[in-house]
């Protein structure tokens, strides 16, 4: 289904309870992984079904906004509004951004796909974007089924600065691991680990082995669960429309919970989580609320007003927020997203804009389904005159692969700075993308 409204997404009455999980259980292979083994399923983001579970936290509903409906946002003179408790509420939206972050969904045909672009500094959106292509829209940016995958990695290489006191330039040899992990894979073997590299540079290549041996050998579950717990895993999350929170489980066992730390099973996240968990690295170890709503007018009356100052709290030491940005970094530079940031000459979109980010990517082989993710922020060292951003953008594909997350991101990110005048950066063009894909 092809949609050219501002914001397309399933509003807060589809989210009837601020804690959902999914039904049927998933185990899910590495989130670099090509594929899924023949006996594992994670569940379809469009057929999920999600019921109230008794072991999820039940703290209070995430403060929303009353009655917002962000089915039917509208857009005028450059501000986007929507519905709210008999009233107008006017949105932290930028109209524009958010009519690209739909435009470039629509033109690649993604099956289903959610965009969501913070400012660092206020925890205000940007950008609120949900597509399905087939079917009723739903509001992916609140929904937490798909699996967390290698973003995952971020908490473990947390827990692996902060409790076991490693860092950035910290050495790890390898074998195995690409797409799943035995119990060989996590002993150190001279006569096997032909490849070595730092824990930056396994960030950077999201490489499994190199973090379920690390979180083996000097991380105890408790301590894993409890820095996820501090990034938000299984809590509940506030923000103005009901969030699903995302799933948590930290396996005692051994190989189970190397795996878990690699990013292979056992936790789900929805892009607004996602998207915190990269403005907490930007702000310096800092969480920050997310907000979507500027004020609600009923009549010629202001009847609610966001609070003046973000709502924030500390999650990690300042100093491990820096080492988390260092590996980070990587991934743009040298990893997995290199070639999604530099064109085929390497040339870079962003050109002295520097990147920090983290992909995912998983296979679903009894669905046919293809995760990819992405969240980071830029610039990493800040600017003068430049706010920064972060973004976490969630692409499912189906057996037709039309494009993975990180590309999505970098383009709205050249959205994002070619509309602050940075030198270099040009705006994607949402026509030729479209015109690709009638080829």
């Amino acid at each position: 289904m092809r949609r050219t409204v501002l914001l397309a997404v399933a509003g807060a009455s589809l989210l009837v309870s601020a804690v959902l999980v999914v039904r049927r259980p998933w185990r899910a292979a590495s989130s670099e992984a090509p594929a899924l083994p023949p006996d594992v399923s994670v569940p379809s983001l469009s057929h999920a079904e999600v019921v109230p579970r008794d072991d999820e936290p039940q703290g209070p509903e995430a403060s929303p906004v009353a009655g917002l409906d962000l089915v039917h946002v509208s857009g005028s003179e450059g501000a986007a509004t929507a519905p709210a408790a008999g009233g107008t509420a006017t949105l932290t939206l930028d109209a524009e951004l958010e009519r690209t972050a739909i435009g470039l969904m629509n033109a690649h045909h993604l099956p289903e796909g959610a965009i969501v672009l913070m400012d660092v500094a206020t925890g205000k959106l940007l950008v609120y974007a949900s597509h399905v292509e087939k079917g009723p829209p739903r509001d992916l940016c609140a929904e937490a089924t798909a699996p967390s995958a290698s973003v995952f990695k971020i908490v473990t290489a947390a827990a692996l600065v902060e409790d076991a006191h490693l860092g950035p330039d910290t050495k790890q040899c390898y074998s195995g691991g690409e797409q799943r992990i035995n119990t060989l894979d996590l002993v150190d073997d001279p006569q096997r680990d032909r490849w070595c590299t730092t824990l930056a540079g396994a960030m950077g290549r999201s490489i499994n082995t190199v973090f379920a041996r690390l979180a083996r050998q000097h991380l105890a579950p408790a301590q894993l669960e409890s820095m996820a717990r501090r990034f938000g895993y299984g809590q509940p999350f506030a923000f103005d429309v009901p969030v699903q929170p995302s799933a948590l489980r930290v396996p005692s066992e051994p190989l189970e919970f190397a795996r878990t730390a690699a990013g292979f099973w056992n936790t789900t996240l929805s892009p607004l989580e996602a998207v915190s968990l990269s403005a907490i690295v930007a702000r310096e170890g800092e969480g920050v609320r997310p907000s979507v709503v500027d004020k609600v007018v009923v009549g010629d009356a202001v009847v609610w007003s966001a609070p003046d100052g973000p709502a924030t709290h500390r999650v990690v030491a300042k100093e491990t927020a820096s080492q988390l940005a260092t590996m980070m970094e990587h991934t743009v530079s040298e990893g997995t997203s290199w070639r999604a940031f530099h064109d085929g000459k390497g040339g870079a979109f962003l050109p002295g804009v520097t990147v920090a980010g983290k992909t995912g990517t998983l296979t679903d082989a009894e669905t046919k389904r293809y995760y990819t993710w992405f969240t980071g922020y830029a610039p990493s060292h800040p600017q003068p005159g430049v706010r920064q951003v972060a973004v976490a953008v969630l692409v499912v594909n189906g057996p037709a692969w039309q494009v993975k997350a990180n590309v999505i991101a970098r383009d709205m990110l050249r959205a994002y700075f070619a509309g602050h005048d940075v030198t270099g950066v040009t705006r994607p063009s949402i026509n030729a993308i479209a015109r690709h894909h009638k080829r």
